[in-house]
């Protein structure tokens, strides 16, 4: 956080998180300001004339008016810099596991720690020579910020000139001096590895890129028949109970990512605390490392306050541009944009805004779109590529998914993955109902799947949606006039619509092989199944009873594949997809 600089006000009124106050000198939008003699953080939202309007990221208990408001001179921004892996942050980016080791579990009003530890000590090596012309996102130099990962220390965006000095190798901290730049301005610039950035202005790059390879997230109902692009946004809708959370702790240890930010806006404090006892334990499958060395948590719960909140989801999305630019892909989740739109709304009727569908302000949908269009795959300054990938889970009032949030979002997201309740409460996980689910980043991903020994990838997975599709309308049949009465070409639809959902898109998380499933492995064991769909079509045509089919070996050997054959066992389901051929 800046420095304070004068007491530039008074308070007038106090309306919960906003509050108002008369300042004798000018004050800018979105300039961050403490208010109150326990120096509150607020950020301007308002002004007119000699009056301003703050929203107060902390509990206003207290507060009466006659208090004093200080001045920063500085907008809300974020430190981004070696630390930030690991770390645990509130939405304005207070580091809480090291105010809890000061302060313990309950943090006072006004308690302000830095973000990134200004003492701690990290390994530098140059990568550039005194001499060199650099710009925006050059790497000067890396930091082994964990075992696994490497912490690339970058130009700053504005910045373009000649290197006078660059450090050499050694033990620096965030704020010593690297690098000094001699650029057109007078004095030279200087750059350390800390930067702070503004959370509301978007990061540069140099191009945007076309989204053609796949987040490959190990969860085959995704991967296969909803892909989701590097670099774009999806919606989670889905009502309470359905696994929002568990699919985005499974997303978060499975997908194929960099750096994970995880934003808990609003949710419950039990299940953050749950992810936080378990991140430290859990195994990063990419390196045999702990996860938590690759992952960012922001931590706004429920019962923190509403504008801290709001301003969550673009600290997180400003630290998942900053790992971008370093040229690497990162994915943002955020648990869930409901929480943050509620926060808007509750923000903007005590602004006295006039309210529009359901109480929410006429610009959520232009707040929503901003925040999507963050996302992208992009050619970084440094020339570079860097991706950030966004999914947002959301959590419609009863499951309606008509509501606003829910209908903005599918306008600014190429991919929607929605959980359905019933399959929820039927013990099919990932829950995601195949029907209302979509993926507008098929056809751009195919290409990708062609490239890693998946030719027929799209013809199969056109195949087996369509005779999901298909065992949908038939069973709607099928409970007018019973599955008895049905044409055995249809009942064995049915039947294999079943087999489809328990061998393939139901997924165990608590077994080794089952858990995470690799492109190979999905592509194979798919067009097994379709093979031996197709195969039992052939035979029923031929006047082969559906029953007796289902009930020989093989059909059990299929179900259990998922859980018998592991990443490192393609070639055994080929061998399975022989025994299908000679069992006929």
């Amino acid at each position: 956080m800046p420095d304070v600089i004068v007491a530039d006000g008074v308070l007038t009124e106090i309306n919960g998180a906003v509050v108002r106050a008369r300042v004798s000198t000018p004050l800018a939008l979105g300039e961050l300001v403490h208010v109150g003699d326990a120096r509150l953080i607020g950020e301007v939202v308002a002004l007119d004339g000699d009056a301003a309007v703050m929203q107060v990221y902390e509990d206003t208990s207290g507060l009466a008016p006659g208090a004093p408001m200080f001045a920063t001179g500085a907008p809300l921004s974020v430190e981004l810099g070696p630390g930030l892996l690991g770390g645990v942050f509130d939405g304005v980016q207070r580091p809480l596991d090291r105010l809890a080791r000061d302060e313990g579990d309950f943090l006072g009003r006004g308690s302000r720690v830095v973000a990134l530890d200004r003492d701690r000590l990290w390994p530098f090596e140059p990568r550039l020579a005194a001499g060199a012309t650099v710009g925006g996102g050059d790497v000067l130099g890396v930091i082994r910020e964990t075992g696994a990962f490497e912490h690339r220390v970058l130009v700053p965006p504005d910045c373009r000139g000649t290197l006078t000095r660059v450090a050499a190798a050694g033990a620096i901290r965030v704020t010593d001096a690297v690098a000094s730049i001699a650029t057109a301005q007078a004095s030279p610039t200087v750059v350390c590895p800390m930067q702070r950035w503004r959370v509301r202005v978007p990061r540069p790059y140099r191009a945007w890129l076309r989204g053609t390879v796949p987040l490959i997230t190990g969860q085959r109902v995704l991967d296969t028949f909803f892909p989701l692009a590097l670099g774009s946004a999806a919606g989670m809708p889905g009502g309470f109970g359905t696994g929002k959370t568990i699919m985005q702790q499974q997303l978060c240890r499975w997908a194929r990512a960099d750096v994970i930010v995880f934003v808990g806006c609003g949710e419950r404090g039990n299940e953050m605390t749950e992810l936080l006892w378990k991140l430290p334990e859990l195994v990063d499958p990419r390196s045999g490392r702990p996860l938590a060395e690759r992952t960012v948590i922001i931590a706004n719960t429920s019962n923190m306050p509403v504008p801290a909140r709001e301003a969550s989801i673009y600290t997180g999305i400003t630290i998942a541009e900053y790992y971008r630019d370093m040229g690497y892909d990162a994915l943002l989740l955020a648990d869930s944009t409901s929480r943050w739109a509620e926060a808007l709304r509750e923000i903007s009727g005590r602004l006295g805004e006039i309210p529009a569908e359901e109480g929410y302000p006429s610009y959520l949908s232009s707040r929503l779109a901003a925040f999507y269009e963050r996302a992208g795959r992009v050619q970084t300054l440094g020339g570079g590529e860097g991706s950030v990938t966004l999914v947002s889970a959301i959590s419609p009032p009863g499951g309606d998914v008509t509501e606003p949030v829910t209908r903005h979002t599918q306008r600014y997201t190429g991919c929607f993955w929605t959980l359905d309740k019933a399959l929820a409460d039927a013990r099919v996980y990932p829950a995601v109902s195949v029907s209302d689910s979509y993926s507008g980043s098929a056809d751009a991903v195919a290409a990708w799947w062609g490239e890693h020994g998946a030719a027929s990838w799209s013809d199969t997975r056109r195949e087996a949606l369509a005779m999901l599709d298909e065992a949908a309308q038939i069973a709607s049949t099928a409970r007018l006039i019973g599955e008895a009465n049905l044409p055995g070409a249809q009942r064995l639809t049915l039947r294999m619509a079943d087999l489809l959902r328990e061998a393939y898109l139901t997924q165990d998380a608590y077994d080794a092989k089952d858990a995470s499933c690799a492109p190979p492995r999905q592509a194979a064991l798919l067009a097994l199944l379709m093979h031996f769909y197709q195969r039992a079509l052939a035979a029923v045509a031929h006047g082969a009873d559906v029953q007796a089919l289902l009930a020989r070996p093989i059909v059990a050997a299929l179900a259990r594949a998922k859980m018998t054959y592991g990443d490192e066992d393609v070639a055994a389901l080929s061998a399975l997809r022989d025994e299908v051929d000679r069992s006929w």
